[in-house]
Order: C-alpha cells, then sequence, then structure tokens
C-alpha cells in the first residue's frame, strides 16, 4: 500500500519562509552585538617623571661568635692581723718630779699585791702561750683558709670585690668559736669567710700562767679579682 504525504505537512514548502526568518534572527543578533559597548574603564596616566628606586641590597653574613673570653683571674688573700696588747708586766716611764718633796718628808709606801685570776669567760687577746694551729702559728691557719676559700660566684658576675674582715676565739678545748663580721662589702663574701672558719679543725689552746684559757683573733681576707 503506497503512503501518500499532505502538500501541507510537507517543510519544503516553507523552506524560503524559514530560511527568512533565521536571517531575520541572525541580523538582529549582529545588531544587538554591535549595539552592546562595555562599561569604559578610565586609565589614569602615568607620570613619566617617576624613576625606580634603587634599593640597595645588604649582604647577609654570618657573625662570627667571639671565643669565649678567659676566666677571671681571682685572689683571695688572708691576711695575719693580730692586736698588740701591753701586758701587765711592761714598764711604764712617767715624767713625774719628786722636787716638791723635801728629803725629811716620810712617804707612807703602800703596796697591795694581788694575784691576778685568770677569767673564765673573758677571752684573752695576747695570751702567754698562744694558741697553735696544726703544729703552727696563725700564718699555717691563714694558709689553710687560703686554700680552702672560694670566691663567690654571684659576687664575681656582680664584680663585688673587697676585704672581710671577722673575729674568732679559739676556745679551751681548741673548736673556733663566736665567728663575728666586722667589716664586710657584700653579704656573699663573708657567708663564705664565715663558712670556711666553721669547718676550721681544732687548735691547740692558749694558756697563761698554765692555765688554758680563751683568746681572741682578729682575721681580715681579701678578695680580689686580678687584672
Amino acid at each position: 500500500m503506497e503512503i501518500k504525504k499532505s502538500p501541507k505537512a510537507d517543510l519544503q514548502n516553507k523552506r524560503g519562509l524559514l530560511l527568512e526568518i533565521g536571517l531575520c534572527v541572525a541580523l538582529g543578533l549582529v545588531i544587538l552585538a554591535f549595539a552592546y559597548t562595555p562599561k569604559e574603564h578610565r586609565i589614569e596616566k602615568i607620570d613619566m617623571n617617576y624613576g625606580p628606586v634603587e634599593e640597595q641590597i645588604t649582604e647577609i653574613t654570618r657573625q662570627d661568635q667571639k671565643p669565649p673570653e678567659p676566666p677571671k683571674k681571682v685572689e683571695v688573700k688572708v691576711i695575719a692581723d693580730l692586736l698588740e696588747v701591753v701586758t701587765n708586766d711592761t714598764k711604764i716611764e712617767t715624767d713625774m718630779s719628786f722636787a716638791e718633796f723635801d728629803e725629811d718628808t716620810e712617804i707612807e709606801q703602800i703596796v697591795a699585791v694581788e694575784e691576778e685570776e685568770v677569767e673564765d669567760d673573758q677571752p684573752f687577746l695576747r695570751a702567754e702561750t698562744m694558741p697553735s694551729f696544726q703544729g703552727g702559728d696563725l700564718n699555717t691557719f691563714r694558709k689553710w683558709v687560703q686554700d680552702n676559700v672560694r670566691f663567690p660566684q654571684i659576687a664575681l658576675e656582680n664584680g663585688i670585690q673587697g676585704r672581710v674582715t671577722l673575729t674568732f676565739v679559739i676556745e679551751k678545748d681548741g673548736r673556733l668559736t663566736n665567728i663575728q663580721v666586722l667589716q664586710t662589702p657584700d653579704r656573699s663574701l663573708s657567708e663564705e669567710a664565715i663558712r670556711v672558719l666553721s669547718k676550721s679543725p681544732k687548735w691547740s689552746p692558749g694558756k697563761q700562767r698554765n692555765q688554758t684559757v680563751r683568746v681572741k683573733y682578729t682575721l681580715p681576707v681579701d678578695f680580689r679579682v686580678a687584672n
């Protein structure tokens, strides 16, 4: 059976119309494209006198580390300082004149003789037999202190130095007691000196009239940093 097409359904009859419509649409799009203008962008005028800034480039170099400073030379000196005290046996000369007395004038002489008693509590500054340290005198003890004392690190860092003057008593049994600070530039120095003196070995006690007595000493200790 042969299929017949309707003349109204044949698109070939409308080919010209469709072509015109397509051309009109394309022309309209072209016109719209030309009619559309983007927004103007304003370009500022460039200052031609502006020149580039030259920056100096610094070369980065590695700084050499300084060698550590040599340790400071510290010096601690112990000075033997004894107080000289006149004993009762020392002769004292006077300029007293006896011209005002006549030969016939009777002079009554009253001499009171009292036996010297050794006081137990009062320490002597100078005894007949001074205490001895390890078979030597105060110089031996001075060397012992100098070998054992250490310069405090806190005083060394802060540049503190000077003399510490102390007093102490050698008891009847040879112990070193009653350590007192008479003068000090800093607490750290005096504490170091007291620390060493408090560890002193026993002494041989002093004697006065064959009796053991307490003897008092004065000992300066110098803390110095050598240049």
